[in-house]
This record gives C-alpha cells, structure tokens and sequence, in this order.
C-alpha cells in the first residue's frame, strides 16, 4: 500500500497554483509527488510539475486523505484524454473542469513555448499533429459539452477528415454548431460550414491557423 505524503509533501501541494496545479520543489520531493500520482512532469521543457487530480483532492480535503478507489483519470499519467464526443458517460462536475482547465493552461503553454513568436492566441505544431483531440480541448475548454454515448443528450463531435490539417465538428442543434465554430475561432481555428450531402445536417471544418 502507498504511504501517504509527507508534512513537506502535503506543504507543495497546498502551495499549488490554484488555476493550474503548478507546484514547486526539490526534485526529490517533485519525484516522488509522481510516484505517488498526485503530480506528473510537463513532457515539454522547461518540465514544469503539475498535480494530478488526485493531488487537486488532497490539496482541497485538508487534512482528509485522497480517495483511492477506482482508476485514475489519463492525466495521472501525463496525458489529458480529451473528449471528441461519443464516450459513453462522458465525466462532468468540478473535478473534470479542474481537469479541462489545466489541461487548457498548459495546452497554451506549449504555444507559448514552441511558436517561434511566442504567441498563444494560435495553435503550434504540437496540436497540428494531434487535430482531433485538440479541438476537443478547444471546445471543452469553452464550455461546449461532448454527445454522450448511444445518442445520451446533444453534444459536439469531432471527427478526423481526409484533408489535411481538417477536423469535422457535428452538433445536433444549430445553436450548439454555431457555439462550436465561435469557440474554435477564440481558440485560433478557421472555421467553415458546409451542408452534409444530399441534405444531410450541417457540420464544421476546422482547421489550425498559422498566421
């Protein structure tokens, strides 16, 4: 059984930005912060350590132990799992915000990062090479809500294309696409709408802009 962490280690994670979960330490201490899953290192540079959503619990339970029932959610391990629309029982509630609003932060972070002028307000290469999930953060990020599985209430999903650099969003409702397309422009994506064929229901492409 895992020990539980440290008075030091409890003090980093209490010190956690409140928005983004960056904590700061020795490498020691930030090392076994992963051990334990209440922390993973950014894979960019400069290799920033975030807490997990284990750690955001503990951080917000106090004195109260996280809890460890059940699996932990992708990001544990380093990897946010966007939702593309689908999934059947797709997370909600504060711990999945917390989740989406991080895993935004350091999205932009990458931008700030790897575009060669530093800017935020577009997507970088790194999103380029990952379309789909990127837009599902964009639009998570903003508030629109995934479809659920087997049909389970109305929601976007994003759909790879045979174009390059292309992402088809699908919303059931015209209100919901229109969201969508105003929530990937915010986010830096062009943005077109085209009827499906043969009448079929409208959809957007979208892709990531470089300039």
């Amino acid at each position: 059984m895992t020990r539980p962490p440290t008075a030091a280690q409890r003090r980093i994670i209490e010190a956690a930005d409140p928005e983004t979960g960056r904590i700061s330490g020795t490498p020691a201490q930030l090392d076994r912060l992963v051990v334990l899953k209440l922390a993973f290192r950014h894979p960019r540079p400069p290799h920033e350590h975030f807490l997990t959503p284990a750690g955001h619990r503990l951080r917000e339970a106090g004195d109260e132990p996280p809890e460890s029932a059940g699996p932990e959610p992708a990001e544990s391990g380093g990897v946010f799992a966007a939702r593309l629309g689908g999934e059947p029982r797709p997370e909600s509630g504060p711990a999945r915000a917390r989740e989406v609003r991080t895993a935004w932060q350091g999205l932009l972070e990458i931008r700030r990062m790897t575009n060669a002028d530093g800017a935020t307000d577009r997507p970088c290469a790194w999103e380029r090479g990952r379309l789909a999930p990127s837009a599902a953060l964009a639009l998570e990020a903003a508030g629109c809500a995934p479809a659920g599985g087997d049909g389970d209430g109305p929601g976007y999903r994003v759909l790879d294309t045979p174009q390059p650099e292309a992402v088809a969003v699908h919303h059931p409702e015209q209100g919901g696409l229109a969201a969508c397309a105003a929530a990937l422009r915010e986010a830096g994506w062009q943005v077109s709408e085209h009827a499906g064929a043969r009448g079929g229901a409208r959809y957007l492409l979208a892709s990531p802009r470089r300039a």
